[in-house]
């Protein structure tokens, strides 16, 4: 995983491919480097650590115009300087984002060849076995070393003797194309170059791109040249800078009413809703949802949505897990992919193996023209915006909104419910400064749990992640009601609980086990209603609004929880260690 930034046109390549890799720096920050096509020659800069270290070793002046830059998020090997990219071999250097899964097989026939690899990496291999197969050719080269390779790539590529062109190929990774003004652009994601261009077009499995300074041309796996659809980007009025916020996750959390607000606008109008699955729109099996991390966590609020209101059984399964169970599916069913870049490995393996099996497929992703939204049967778009903070917020809370709208498509229920939405959230943003006031509290713990039921279950597992994520905290989520089968044993005297309670039907029950923890010694801080009888313990109290806002208003509570223990903690809260945003490998 990692951002891959490359140019070529008439202005100094070096500050643009600095500016591309800050804008991807949220993709992976172990290490970064650049290449560039000077006259002497290809020069290489990279350096352990974030762009600023890269930066500083840098030469003052460049009048080189074409180059590659790559931040990364280690795979093979550990975030050294010899691990970084560019790599280089012969008359190749190149930058690589993905895994290469038979990388030891390849390494032992290099090895035979007597080609010896200095650094850890996989992608070291890819520019010894491209030289290897070169010839003169350059796209002959690229086909020919693909070929032998097994896993995941997107590559930005130099050869020596072909100082006038950059070369770029895929597969199961994203790269996008933008085109300028007699001047062009490779990149993992669009802001990567879009203060330069909005115009962008998409590069497909298998197609090499070669960018020179007489136009991109693009060619098929047979080596034919072919045209492809221009899009211009459009991030609304949702920028990629901070806007005046110390970092882009409060930024984005304190976005969401705006973003939801405009998610259900774009889909809900009246008693219409998702006119884009068609008015005859229904699912005659059962629903499978699939997605890592916090879309995870948003299918298991869909779930509840789904068959609360549209009585549709619903499962929802990790998609890294999903591919090695032998699902069982048919045909009448649905598969829903959740993915925030619409880019994520194991969701898109899942995709894939829904579609060998004939079930219908839709996607629910945030970027346009992303591999699940052009794979997928049908694809919704959520409509929050470029997210920049590691840790997903508004993306989140837009994908749990979108798995609401469809439970009330197939629940043929009013939308309305759906708008009071934007209104809890803002209450909950209200709360700021005594969110700030509890995270201070605890932010010296270093084990804390939270609980809760139902619904409420799946709220917590997302204010656990979100919290350990950032501020490195152990936290961990239980079903309330599990407490008593093992894991009370882990309560100590002042150990933090978080308990939620958003469902008034289990206010009961899960008091029940909070004074349970609560006779052990633990500090207890309820996220619950207003008027709930509860035994004495920290409060945040909930506005009073309907079943369908209340847990999304409290995962945003817990979203600044998470943030101010973070802040209190001192730690990176954008880019958290040993994170990247967009998990493009398995």
């Amino acid at each position: 995983m990692c951002g891959i930034i490359g140019y070529n046109g008439p202005r100094k390549a070096e500050p643009l491919l600095i500016d591309g890799l800050k804008k991807l720096e949220y993709r992976g920050y172990d290490s970064a480097g650049i290449a560039l096509v000077e006259k002497q020659g290809i020069q290489i800069f990279k350096k352990e650590g974030k762009v600023a270290a890269l930066e500083a070793i840098l030469p003052e002046e460049s009048c080189a115009t074409i180059g590659i830059g790559h931040t990364r998020w280690a795979t093979h090997g550990a975030p050294k300087d010899r691990n970084a990219h560019p790599h280089s071999y012969g008359k190749v250097t190149l930058v690589h984002n993905g895994i290469i899964e038979n990388e030891q097989a390849l390494r032992t026939m290099l090895k035979n060849q007597g080609l010896s690899p200095i650094s850890d990496t996989d992608t070291e291999l890819i520019a010894m076995l491209m030289d290897h197969c070169y010839r003169g050719d350059p796209r002959d080269a690229i086909r020919a070393a693909c070929a032998l390779l097994e896993g995941s790539y997107a590559l930005g590529i130099l050869f020596e003797d072909h100082p006038q062109t950059l070369y770029a190929v895929r597969k199961d990774n994203p790269l996008i194309l933008g085109l300028g003004e007699g001047e062009y652009f490779i990149a993992s994601d669009i802001p990567a170059f879009s203060d330069h261009t909005p115009a962008y077009c998409l590069l497909d499995e298998g197609e090499i791109a070669e960018l020179s300074p007489s136009g991109l041309t693009l060619y098929d796996r047979t080596d034919r040249i072919i045209k492809k659809p221009h899009h211009i980007a459009d991030f609304g009025d949702i920028s990629t800078v901070k806007d005046g916020y110390e970092h882009f996750m409060k930024k984005e959390i304190f976005e969401q009413p705006s973003v939801v607000r405009k998610t259900i606008d774009r889909y809900a109008e009246n008693d219409r809703i998702l006119t884009e699955l068609g008015e005859d729109f229904r699912v005659d099996g059962k629903i499978l949802i699939v997605g890592c991390g916090s879309a995870y966590h948003a299918a298991l609020l869909g779930k509840n949505a789904l068959e609360k209101y549209a009585r549709i059984p619903t499962e929802v399964a990790i998609a890294s897990e999903f591919r090695y169970s032998d699902p069982l599916l048919k045909k009448e069913d649905l598969v829903i992919l959740i993915s925030q870049s619409g880019e994520t490995a194991d969701t898109l393996a899942a995709l894939r193996l829904a579609k060998e099996k004939g079930v219908p497929t839709l996607g629910i992703v945030n970027v346009f023209g992303s591999s699940i939204a052009r794979e997928a049967d049908t694809v919704l778009y959520t409509m929050a915006g470029p997210e920049i903070s590691v840790a997903t917020t508004k993306a989140y809370t837009c994908q749990a909104v979108m798995l609401y709208l469809l439970a009330m498509k197939l629940a043929h229920r009013s939308p309305a419910e759906l708008k009071e939405l934007p209104q809890a959230i803002e209450s909950a943003l209200e709360q700021e400064s005594l969110c700030q006031k509890l995270a201070e509290k605890y932010a010296s713990a270093e084990h804390l749990f939270f609980i809760g039921r139902g619904r409420d279950y799946a709220v917590s597992r997302e204010g656990s992640l979100k919290l350990k994520e950032i501020s490195y905290i152990h936290s961990e989520a239980y079903a309330a009601g599990e407490l008593k089968h093992g894991t009370i044993s882990l309560i100590e005297q002042d150990t933090p609980v978080i308990a939620v309670i958003t469902d008034r039907t289990l206010l009961p029950k899960t008091a029940a086990n909070i004074k349970e923890v609560r006779a052990r010694g633990a500090q207890v801080l309820c996220i619950a209603p207003k008027n709930g009888l509860l035994p004495d313990c920290d409060r945040l109290d909930l506005p009073d609004c309907n079943d369908l806002a209340a847990p999304i208003a409290t995962a945003v509570r817990c979203q600044l929880l998470a943030y101010y223990a973070a802040l209190a903690r001192g730690t990176d809260i954008d880019q958290p260690r040993n994170l990247a945003k967009s998990v493009t490998v398995e």
